[in-house]
């Protein structure tokens, strides 16, 4: 089987590692570390991809020239903007019983895919935002719902696996590619540090108890915790060892790389010889030296003790500590009264603590190791894969679970399904008599897709290094109209007879308030307004002004002059009964017939006016009907209701109300209701079994109750 390479990019150094698995234990080959030649790295995100991938790529020459060409590499991110979801899968097994790791491999997957979905649906995150999969933990198997052991082998009806999964903004996961892509090596797996760590350190026996495994890096720390046989959560706070080393280089005036160094000799002196940036070389008592990082080492604690009791919601049974960070001198001591746990609770753990791993002889144990040779033993245990292909020469990365097709590439690649198609044409605004009308223009035509330069459609299979163009379609037409499509009227003048009497009746029409006719051509954002004078009441106002009859009466209603029969109980047309309000056609024949108009009610049913909104609901198990006036009514200056009787003349004014809406307060305006005296404290307004607040509104049918607590 041939040996693992992985490479732990960190924020001061990287760690590369040579890795065999040899009899279901792992031992590590060789093992080099690089330091950075600048801050090209910070809180573990690439900040400079070409000063980072010159070291990544020195580190691949250093151990090609040992083992031989090296193309493949498993890595590891940082947890900065670490999301985590869990995520659900079930298979059925009635048939066929997951026999090879394979098939567990896919169900795990299968999981993760469903916690990413859930990820991309929740609030927190935006639609524009894209997240990769760094690792995932299993925190239960299920056999017909019942938790178990391992699956291999287990018949029943349905096999299910449980996972808490983690996931990190594109932008972090892109630039350590990037990285990887200018050293001339590709990603064969990816995973998260504490997951890298958790998994060679806190073997599936010891996470039945409460533990908290911290990998103290540079840039960040990285936090896992287990309970009850599973990992349930992962975390990050954005302090490391280089507040400590900044600390230092305040203190004593160092440039960072001397800061640095003193800082490691810490562990392992009982004083240490600093030169500052003036040239000063001197000797310092460690202790001297600690006492003065108490404050930072504080900070260092204080930070990951908050995290781990919020990821936990109290403190853990013990604290296992790896990466360079966790040598700061007092780190322990402070951890331990941060979190109100004895000192012997708080552990660094160096390679020693490995279960299954061996050390070649000349690989020196230290707790900076414990997270590179995790990297390898995830990639081979838990491999998350990606498949690279390009979109319009974009390079695109896919979590790699089931056969991709075409349309998942571009579904990564933020192609919607409508650029799939060209563009609609220009849709045509305009506003008419104050509405906002839009007319869309036609659709576009199919977009064409390209597969490594031959026809292909968004369900074909794609592999490895594919090449997808998205050739767009043509775009629509923009819509078009005249005034005569939009309002649906043949003429603009009409004329028809009422009891013999000819009447002509006009169409007033502007745009932009010039005058135009049916015929206008609409142009984007015009505004048009159509005035009829197409109904019987205008018929009747045009005939009242051409000729004097003692039997028309009038009365000015909102400013307008309203012509009415003293004795018109209602009309005809063509045979049929119409209203005052009905839109008359050209050659139409009305007939009066004949009644007393005495009062506001007459007209306003004349008008086709409601004067009132009106619902029925039930209070408190009783069937309630509303009525809520739409106007306040005046007649000559006086206030008035729908029963005034109205003379020749008279000056109506209808004024709407600011709101017509009927709340769960008009109730009381129809029922009796009061509150009972006594012990009753407080009360409870509902509709249909939900809480609903006095002035929210109601709507017919609803069950409106009180109740009292």
């Amino acid at each position: 089987m041939a040996p693992i390479f992985a490479l732990d990019i960190g924020t001061r150094s990287v760690v590369g590692i040579i890795l065999e698995e040899v009899n279901q234990r792992y031992h590590v080959i060789d093992l080099e570390v690089i330091e950075h030649k600048e801050r090209s790295m910070i809180d573990g995100q690439i900040h400079n991809i070409i000063s980072v991938a010159s070291v990544i790529e020195q580190m691949k020459t250093l151990l090609e020239e040992r083992h031989g060409p090296l193309k493949k590499v498993s890595v590891a991110a940082a947890g900065r903007a670490l999301k985590t979801a869990e995520g659900k899968m079930t298979v059925d097994i009635t048939a066929n019983s997951l026999i090879h790791s394979e098939d567990i491999n896919r169900l795990e997957l299968g999981a993760v895919q469903i916690a990413q979905q859930e990820l991309l649906s929740s609030d927190s995150i935006s639609s524009d935002n894209q997240y990769y999969c760094v690792g995932y933990s299993v925190l239960h198997y299920y056999l017909d719902d019942e938790k178990i052991g391992s699956l291999i082998e287990q018949t029943g009806r349905t096999a299910s696996v449980e996972v808490i999964a983690t996931f990190l903004p594109r932008v972090v996961v892109e630039s350590l590619l990037s990285a990887l892509k200018r050293a001339d090596l590709e990603m064969e797996a990816l995973t998260l540090e504490p997951i890298a760590a958790i998994n060679v350190l806190i073997p599936q026996s010891m996470r039945r108890l409460n533990v908290a495994l911290v990998d103290i890096g540079a840039g960040t720390s990285d936090i896992a915790i287990t309970n009850h046989n599973t990992v349930t959560a992962f975390g990050m706070v954005p302090i490391a060892g280089d507040e400590v080393t900044e600390v230092l280089s305040s203190a004593y005036l160092l440039d960072f790389p001397e800061a640095e160094r003193v800082k490691r000799s810490l562990h392992d002196s009982e004083s240490v010889v600093l030169t500052d940036i003036l040239g000063f070389e001197q000797s310092i008592a460690v202790t001297e030296i600690a006492e003065s990082l108490s404050e930072a080492t504080d900070r260092l604690a204080q930070a990951i003790a908050h995290e781990i009791k919020r990821l936990n919601n109290k403190p853990p049974q013990a604290v296992m500590l790896v990466g360079g960070g966790s040598l700061t001198p007092g780190l322990s001591a402070q951890l331990s009264g941060a979190l109100d746990l004895p000192l012997q609770r708080i552990a660094v753990r160096g390679l020693d603590a490995l279960a299954d791993v061996t050390l070649a002889d000349h690989i020196q144990s230290s707790p900076a190791f414990v997270t590179p040779i995790g990297i390898a033993i995830a990639a081979k245990r838990a491999p998350i894969h990606y498949l690279s292909v390009s979109v319009n020469e974009k390079v695109i990365r896919l979590f790699e679970l089931k056969d991709l097709t075409i349309g998942d590439a571009l579904l990564a690649a933020g192609v919607k399904a409508k650029q799939l198609y060209g563009k609609p044409g220009l849709a045509l605004r305009f506003t008419l008599n104050g509405q906002e009308i839009t007319l869309p223009g036609s659709h576009g035509t199919p977009s064409v897709i390209l597969k490594n330069g031959i026809h292909a459609s968004a369900k074909d299979f794609i592999q490895q290094n594919d090449s997808i163009e998205l050739l767009l379609g043509e775009d629509g037409r923009s819509a078009h109209a005249t005034i005569a499509d939009v309002i649906e009227l043949k003429k603009d003048v009409i004329q028809v007879e009422i009891d013999s009497e000819p009447v002509m009746l006009t169409t007033d029409i502007r745009v932009n308030n010039e005058p135009q006719n049916l015929q206008t051509v609409i142009q984007d954002r015009d505004k048009i307004t159509i005035e009829h004078s197409l109904t019987l009441g205008d018929a009747l106002n045009k005939l009242q002004s051409s000729e004097t009859n003692d039997e028309l009466q009038s009365v000015v209603l909102n400013g307008k002059r309203i012509q009415l029969k003293s004795k018109s109980a209602g009309y005809t047309r063509n045979g049929l009964p119409i209203t005052l309000t009905t839109v008359l056609e050209d050659g139409d024949y009305i007939i009066s017939e004949q009644s007393a108009v005495k009062t506001i009610a007459d007209i306003v049913k004349k008008l086709g006016i409601e004067l009132y909104e009106q619902l029925t609901v039930t209070f408190n198990g009783e069937q309630v009907t509303i009525r809520k006036p739409r106007f306040s009514i005046v007649i000559n200056n006086e206030n008035a209701d729908s029963s005034a009787l109205i003379a020749h003349d008279d000056q109506i004014v209808f004024t709407p109300h600011k709101t017509t809406l009927i709340t769960f307060s008009d109730i009381f305006a129809c029922v009796d209701y009061q509150l009972p005296m006594g012990s009753v404290t407080s009360y409870e307004l509902l509709r249909n079994k939900q809480p609903i607040q006095f002035y929210d509104q109601i709507f017919g049918g609803d069950e409106l109750e009180i109740l009292l607590t």
